[in-house]
């Protein structure tokens, strides 16, 4: 068999343009074609983020970047939002940083809702605050806008956001919403490879991190900041990433950011309807479904169709389509398929179609 065509939450599918872009011969990163290279996409990456801050790019998982807002942000206490295995981990990771923590935890499939965060912060412990805004392990988008809207309340509170698989699938208005981290992987609804994290922090994330002695230094968003101000990164970053995040930035301005936020609308909702033809409920809450992934479940929530997932995922795979078995606690009993990325009305046309085709089996 060839390529089997990726529809797991990430990564996604990488266009043979992105790829010729990433393939493109090195350059010194510390000489003026980085330096222009950067200055060029800068304009356009603070456009996507919705900011007048500069963006950076870290050559890391975004989980770098996630831990890093620890070691940067919080002296006191984080509020850890809790509602699926990605933010549980980030618990997790505070934790093992030696942070003091606590977690707001909801269940699976349930979104982070403002009254619940608000009765935390009330409290007056917490300095800093993590928020995965889409969970890709249950495809629950909590409602940011109503979150975001409680930092007036709480200024002093860090607003720390991983958007990783909802990050230009969907708008964030990053400094309008007063967030003080925004962060995502390149993996994800960018559509390019693995590999390297955007970012993007607030002048009072900026002030807190240079009171923060033991924030190291691969991570440090003073360096960060530092090196932006010069078109470089602090360290050696993946010069392919740059050029094929240079040219996923062309494809995503042409098609217009509203036209991008829409499309991806528009198939979510087409991959709902397919679950629902075929029987099958939703795993997140209803109304809080993402927009970039489709959470099915299989037996995890009452009614509703349930089939054998390994035979399905087998079956569309012998049609050249990789879905998502479900991740953590509910694999099995929930499958995912993506929409994500690059993705149009014909190429999940020809994937509905080999679900279909697969369904029969059943």
């Amino acid at each position: 068999m060839g390529h089997v065509k990726l529809h797991i939450p990430g990564p996604v599918e990488v266009s043979e343009k992105t790829l010729r872009a990433f393939r493109s011969p090195m350059i010194g990163h510390r000489g003026q074609g980085f330096k222009d290279l950067y200055a060029k996409i800068q304009p356009r990456l603070q456009a996507l983020f919705y900011t007048r801050q500069l963006v950076y790019l870290s050559t890391s998982s975004a989980w770098g970047v996630m831990e890093a807002a620890l070691r940067n942000l919080v002296a006191k206490k984080v509020l850890c939002c809790m509602c699926g295995a990605f933010s549980d981990k980030w618990f997790d990771v505070a934790q093992r940083c030696g942070k003091a923590a606590d977690a707001l935890k909801v269940e699976w499939g349930s979104p982070i809702r403002a009254a619940q965060v608000e009765a935390k912060l009330a409290t007056g412990q917490f300095d800093a605050l993590t928020v995965i805004h889409n969970e890709t392990s249950t495809g629950t988008m909590s409602p940011l806008a109503e979150i975001a809207a409680l930092k007036a309340k709480y200024p002093d509170v860090m607003f720390i956001l991983d958007s990783v698989s909802s990050f230009s699938g969907i708008k964030i208005e990053f400094d309008r919403l007063g967030l003080d981290v925004l962060l995502a992987g390149t993996q994800k609804a960018l559509a390019l490879p693995p590999g390297m994290a955007v970012f993007t922090c607030s002048p009072a994330a900026l002030t807190k991190a240079a009171t923060m002695k033991d924030r190291g230094y691969y991570f440090d968003f003073v360096e960060f900041q530092k090196n932006a101000e010069q078109s470089m990164t602090p360290s050696t970053p993946s010069i392919g990433h740059v050029y094929a995040l240079e040219s996923k930035l062309d494809d995503i301005f042409a098609e217009g950011l509203d036209a991008r936020y829409a499309r991806h609308a528009r198939l979510a909702q087409r991959t709902r309807d397919w679950a629902a033809r075929h029987g099958f409920v939703l795993f997140p809450e209803n109304g809080f479904e993402s927009v970039t992934l489709t959470c099915v479940s299989n037996g995890a929530r009452p009614g509703g169709r349930v089939v054998d997932v390994p035979k399905l995922q087998k079956l569309v795979k012998d049609q050249g389509f990789l879905i998502d078995g479900g991740y953590g606690k509910i694999k099995g009993t929930t499958f995912r398929i993506s929409n994500m990325g690059d993705e149009t009305e014909a190429t999940m046309g020809q994937l509905y179609a080999a679900l279909d085709a697969a369904m029969k089996q059943f």
